[in-house]
């Protein structure tokens, strides 16, 4: 029995010995996994609300201070300093609204930099605590806090004990946190200038009263005091029965209860930094009709605090893909594949209009298509359908409602684009996406390559960091996307971002989802997790969105469809400006020779001309066709009309009158005169020849008979057929060139000779090819006769 009890002590011993080992094992496997992490920035960030100690901040920080601070000194290879750090920094999320009295800071001794920062405290072990009161000395090293709680309860008691005691001067924004009596709850109001009084009664174990006092710090209108249950005069002035309860004592002399979904410190504390007239300190609040009288350039939507907007939605969706992304010009590497990865999940996930997610199912199938790289302004043309998909429109311009603010300045887009993330990621659970980080990554990926403010996106990435890689489910994705945002709240409450009228909370509020709230055996508050996710599905689904204030989604089709049509009519115009400027540039060299031999031409067999006075155009007949000119041409010298004289000589015999170019090209009138223009001088020119042809005998006698006035009638019939056309000269080109006009139609003069040239050497390669197969023929024939 004796070896069999031994024998079993001794496997006991040997399998402890095993356990212990494997948990140091595991232990020592994650400290190293999270050796970079710790190496770049430590155990905390100062986005941890956290101030960070160094060499060259410690005597500023610690000495001469209005506030308390507790100190942590820590090693980032310390195991116990790395379990501690999420209690560290949970702590001072909870008591950020007792900054002013008291603060936490911590500082990394295993960073060389700090280690004499750290002798010179005395720190010899790993996590190590001092309190160092409000205007401490040099001198002072601290008062070292030994075996103190590793739990935020027992902490946040512990910096309440020590201000307490506090020996030296009193922190100036430090409450009174003793008890109260009757007589100064009688004289309240004559020393103090607010309008509110909290009691908090309770017995004297308890921290409640003195945790609110501390919660309420940064408001103003609003004070709190403890009254213990051994104060029978309050006790029965006010009929208190229960311990802890919250009184409302106003300086009109009423008395109320606060009424809170339990009695405990979290409650107390929302209710009372919610009541009318309470505002944080430096941050007056705007009452609401002067909300509805806002000087923003839209006027204010009354909206539902209880639901989604679609509004919101669509306008998260065209200021990150209209105005984000257009500061790249070129979107290339991982940025490309964050995008990808973001309007993939839009596509996917985005429960909007039918032609909003056809638009976006658009862009998602051209960006799977590009594989190295793309300019936004093709991506641009894409999402606005220049391909005229079929119903397909993303409407422009944004139009928060949900989302607005009491001033342009607060909220919208980052309101806009958490909301549009806890949809999709409840969308992406309702739907059973087969990745439970996909959406996750998704915003990872945007946020990083494309989110504007980029201490936003740094913090962002923090988070993504610590624990987005243990998502695991698509509810834990949808839980951890509410609880960073709870964050974030927290650490952006009080801050000169904070809209006044919709103040940074822990959400959902007590009132919007009381379920979702309950209380720890110690009192401390806690989140129901089953009770938030059953909140969160309903509060994002798609099937309630609401979709007031949304532009008209025909109205957004036509408007698309006009800009499109405009942006089209202004490239082609463009277009045609170019091309004809590029027409001008290569027909205006060969057109001036031809016009300088025109007027050698007409000087030559026209000189009476230059002894005739009057106008190259006789009133009405500018405006005669070749028909007109024809039977003009036919009557007698006295039943012609007679062209007016002028009483000057011209100095310009033959000149043209060039009409002012236009600005804006009308292209398809441009090519209709082109060659109607062509036309007219073909069809005028043949049937100058062939008259001339056939009355060749008859005008020489009437030349000789007429003398000039022959010529001049024949001159004005030809101005009469050739000034039927626009732009058309009105003199006759030379005889000895007109069979290049008419072969010239429509050609340069250097696209005719390249005609020639080509119509020769065919003809000479073609006798070359007869020549050579006629004698190979003849050799063939020799060889054949041969015996």
């Amino acid at each position: 029995m004796a070896r069999r009890s031994c024998c079993a002590t001794s496997c006991h011993t040997t399998k402890n010995k095993l356990n212990q080992c494997n948990s140091f094992l595991c232990a020592f496997i994650f400290f190293i996994s999270l050796g970079p992490l710790i190496a770049d920035a430590g155990l905390y960030t100062p986005s941890d609300q956290i101030i960070i100690l160094s060499p060259e901040n410690v005597d500023s920080v610690l000495v001469n201070s209005t506030a308390a601070l507790l100190v942590e000194f820590y090693a980032t290879w310390c195991g116990h300093c790395v379990a501690f750090s999420p209690t560290w920094k949970t702590l001072a999320r909870d008591i950020k609204e007792w900054k002013p009295a008291v603060d936490l800071a911590a500082i990394d001794c295993a960073d060389e930099g700090n280690r004499k920062v750290c002798t010179n405290f005395g720190i010899t072990g790993y996590p190590s605590l001092k309190f160092f009161p409000a205007y401490s000395s040099s001198e002072f090293k601290g008062q070292e806090l030994k075996g103190f709680p590793r739990d935020t309860r027992g902490l946040r008691h512990y910096i309440i004990d020590k201000l307490e005691t506090h020996t030296e001067a009193w922190p100036p924004a430090c409450p009174p946190l003793e008890t109260t009596s009757e007589a100064e709850v009688d004289n309240f109001f004559q020393t103090n200038n607010v309008k509110n009084l909290a009691l908090v009664f309770e017995n004297k174990d308890s921290y409640v009263g003195r945790e609110v006092t501390l919660d309420l710090l940064q408001y103003e209108n609003i004070a709190v005091r403890r009254v213990l249950d051994t104060e029978a005069s309050l006790v029965s002035r006010f009929g208190v029965t229960d311990f802890p309860s919250c009184y409302l004592y106003s300086s009109f002399g009423n008395i109320s209860r606060l009424k809170v979904l339990s009695e405990a410190r979290t409650f107390y504390s929302y209710s009372l930094q919610r009541l009318p007239g309470v505002v944080r300190t430096g941050k007056p609040q705007i009452p609401i009709t002067d909300l509805i009288k806002n000087s923003t350039l839209q006027e204010w939507r009354p909206f539902n605090k209880t639901r989604v907007y679609m509004s919101d939605l669509e306008s998260a969706l065209h200021y990150s893909l209209r105005v984000e992304l257009s500061g790249h010009i070129s979107i290339s590497g991982d940025d490309l594949i964050a995008l990808k990865k973001y309007i993939n999940v839009l596509a996917k996930y985005f429960p909007g209009r039918p032609s909003v997610k056809s638009a976006l199912k658009t862009v998602d199938s051209w960006l799977t298509q590009q594989e190295t790289e793309i300019k936004y302004s093709d991506f641009r043309d894409v999402l606005d359908n220049t391909v005229q998909t079929s119903d397909a429109v993303l409407p422009e311009g944004v139009q928060w409602v949900g989302c607005q603010g009491s001033q342009a300045h607060y909220r919208g887009y980052p309101c806009a684009v958490w909301t549009l993330f806890h949809v999709l990621t409840v969308q992406a659970r309702e739907m059973g996406s087969s990745d439970p980080q996909e959406v996750l990554q998704a915003m990872r990926a945007y946020v990083s390559s494309f989110f504007g403010c980029r201490p936003c996106a740094t913090h962002f990435e923090g988070m993504a960091q610590e624990s987005m890689n243990h998502v695991t489910s698509l509810s834990a994705a949808v839980l951890w996307l509410w609880s960073r945002h709870n964050r974030v709240n927290n650490r952006l409450a009080g801050d000169l971002s904070e809209d006044p009228h919709f103040p940074k909370i822990q959400w959902p509020s007590p009132e919007l989802c009381p379920s979702c709230h309950g209380l720890k055996r110690t009192g401390e508050h806690s989140w129901n997790q089953e009770e938030v996710m059953t909140f969160l599905r309903n509060y994002f689904s798609s099937s309630r969105i609401l979709t007031d204030y949304l532009q008209d989604e025909t109205q957004a089709l036509i408007h698309q469809r006009n800009r499109l049509t405009a942006a089209r009519m202004e490239k082609e115009a463009g277009r045609g400006a170019e091309r004809r400027a590029r027409e001008v540039l290569d027909n205006h060299p060969a057109e001036e020779p031809q016009e300088e031999e025109q007027q050698e031409e007409e000087e030559e067999e026209e000189p009476a001309l230059e002894e005739q006075a009057g106008d190259p155009y006789p009133a009405g007949l500018e405006t005669m066709g070749a028909a007109e000119a024809d039977k003009a041409d036919n009557l007698a010298p006295w039943e012609k009309p007679q062209r007016p004289q002028s009483k000057n000589k011209p100095k310009i015999v033959g000149m043209k009158l060039r009409e002012p170019q236009e600005d804006i090209v009308d292209l398809d009138l441009f090519v209709n005169q082109h060659y109607k223009a062509k036309a007219l001088r073909a069809a005028a020119m043949s049937g100058v020849v062939r008259r001339r042809s056939l009355k060749k005998k008859e005008d020489v006698e009437d030349l000789q008979f007429e003398g000039g006035w022959r010529v001049k009638r024949d001159l004005g019939s030809q101005e009469e057929i050739l000034g039927a056309g626009v732009g058309i000269e009105p003199y006759p080109r030379p005889q000895n060139k007109r069979w290049m006009s008419l072969l010239s139609v429509g050609f340069s003069k250097l696209d005719v000779s390249l005609c020639v040239l080509l119509y020769l050497l065919s003809t000479m390669c073609l006798l070359a090819m007869y020549l050579y197969f006629k004698l190979r023929i003849k050799l063939r024939r020799a060889k054949v006769s041969l015996p």
